[in-house]
């Protein structure tokens, strides 16, 4: 049958489509940072779903940099540390001066400190595909991190709204999971797997603030 072709068009072609996804998760932050250079205030948002976000890819960069053969790991994440940085820089000029200096002290230790103490201690595992796979395993764990990070917008959700919550985030777990599965790789897939789950959690938790929480009297955002 036709559906049993080479596995590895399927991983190329679940690697393109999260690629091609992930690039919308990355901008799905376009229209609230455009809300705070408009209004030139954070408001009430939180830097930390960023932060987490740019601490992944800078993992998975120097991850698919230690496993070779990787354009796609290298050409979305070298995006998302670029566009991250952009979303944080804005955060910064116009967040209160707790929440900046907080964001700032989480970037330094994060990107500054972290980073490069993990790159240090897998430096000294003396066989490259160990330290390409204990590494792996530590980029996935932080991705989780990122799939658990707008748990910190929720109680921030008195709009009443799911747009803050990210539905290409589960899109994009969905897309990499089937790479991950072509690639046999059950560690992965494992792992990934709850990262769906992870994110399902979330949606249902959104649509429950708006089922059950919803004021008929409440403001509506601007």
């Amino acid at each position: 049958m036709a559906i049993f072709v080479h596995p590895h068009l399927w991983i190329f072609t679940f690697g393109i489509l999260g690629n091609f996804v992930s690039f919308f998760v990355f901008l799905a932050p376009v229209p609230t940072f455009y809300k705070i250079y408009r209004n030139k205030s954070t408001e009430k948002f939180q830097s930390i779903p960023y932060l987490v976000a740019l601490f992944s890819s800078m993992l998975w960069l120097y991850y698919a940099f230690l496993k070779g053969h990787s354009f796609l790991l290298i050409t979305i994440n070298s995006f998302g540390c670029i566009i991250e940085m952009a979303y944080i820089a804005i955060y910064i000029a116009y967040a209160p001066i707790a929440a900046r200096n907080s964001t700032i002290k989480l970037f330094a230790l994060m990107n500054m400190g972290l980073f490069p103490l993990l790159i240090l201690i897998t430096h000294f595992i003396p066989n490259d595909d160990a330290r390409a796979t204990v590494f792996r395993w530590i980029c996935t764990t932080i991705s989780v991190s990122v799939f658990a990070a707008p748990l910190s917008i929720v109680s921030q959700d008195k709009a009443h709204d799911v747009r803050y919550m990210s539905f290409f985030l589960t899109l994009s777990a969905i897309t990499w999971f089937g790479n991950g599965f072509f690639q046999k790789d059950c560690k992965e897939v494992i792992i990934i797997k709850d990262e769906i789950m992870d994110e399902t959690l979330l949606q249902h938790a959104a649509a429950e603030v708006v089922v059950f929480g919803n004021d008929p009297g409440s403001d509506q955002p601007s």
